[in-house]
């Protein structure tokens, strides 16, 4: 129930409610029906939330790990790498001092994580599994790779831009951007998102096209290992492609590299 002298349009009630179903605070905003852009209704019911003693564990906020999960995960691994693994994420540098920093704050012991030791006897074998879901952070090291090869100078961008490679070809410097496909759909073709979502903090905007005139090559690769370097030109105006069907711009194949 509300206080007296409480202005608010919800009670302790509909707040208890949607803190347990809720995953982050935006979320319990929407759920009491206000403004989850509104800096002041968060901190109006964060403040409630905290004189209720409400249990906030579950929040994930823009993580997709919870605080429970991170504590299970710390308990049965030896090293942050299977930390990763047991979290589901990629052992980037950045989500590893995320990581690191969220179990600092929840005052987690971390003595026990040690650096894995490097395969250094002989006949000993790197024989970490493979891991589709990944492909999209793999992607970019092997666009790289790709034009390196080729004898083009990559660069990456310094600010966070449209594209996700410059690279200097023949032709001049070329906007890259890189896309993948984890696996073919039920009818067995390899469906391909090239759209983006618009500058708004709505997650669940439909996504549009890119502008032709902002990129001028799409790297694609499969999670079969195949490998497509598509002009934006071609797909300008589009979402999503089957990659099937520009089969002329299929220039290699990355399979013993990402092969289970």
């Amino acid at each position: 129930m509300n206080t007296i002298g409480d202005k608010r349009g919800w009670g302790d009630a509909q707040l208890r409610k949607a803190v347990e179903d809720n995953t982050s605070w935006r979320a319990v905003a929407r759920a009491l029906g206000l403004k989850d852009t509104s800096a002041g209704v968060i901190r109006t019911i964060k403040r409630h939330a905290v004189r209720l003693e409400l249990e906030t564990g579950h929040f994930t906020g823009q993580r997709r790990w919870t605080d429970g999960q991170l504590r299970q995960a710390l308990l049965g691994s030896t090293c942050w790498s299977e930390v990763f693994v047991s979290l589901g994420i990629s052992d980037s540098g950045q989500d590893r001092v995320r990581i690191k920093g969220h179990a600092v704050r929840l005052e987690l012991d971390c003595s026990h994580l040690k650096t894995p030791h490097r395969a250094s006897m002989a006949g000993e074998v790197f024989d970490l599994p493979v891991r589709p879901e990944l492909l999209s952070a793999a992607a970019p090291g092997i666009a790289m790779a790709w034009f390196a090869m080729r004898g083009c100078a990559v660069a990456l961008p310094v600010e966070p831009q449209v594209y996700d490679l410059l690279v200097t070809t023949a032709a001049g410097v070329q906007r890259v951007q890189i896309k993948t496909s984890v696996r073919p759909n039920g009818k067995g073709r390899w469906s391909v998102g090239i759209g983006r979502r618009p500058y708004t903090l709505d997650k669940s905007a439909s996504k549009m096209p890119y502008d032709p005139d902002s990129l001028d090559l799409f790297f694609i690769v499969l999670g079969d290992g195949s490998i497509y370097v598509i002009p934006s030109s071609v797909l300008a105006g589009r979402t999503g492609i089957y990659v099937d069907s520009y089969l002329p711009y299929r220039v290699g194949d990355a399979a013993g590299l990402i092969a289970g």
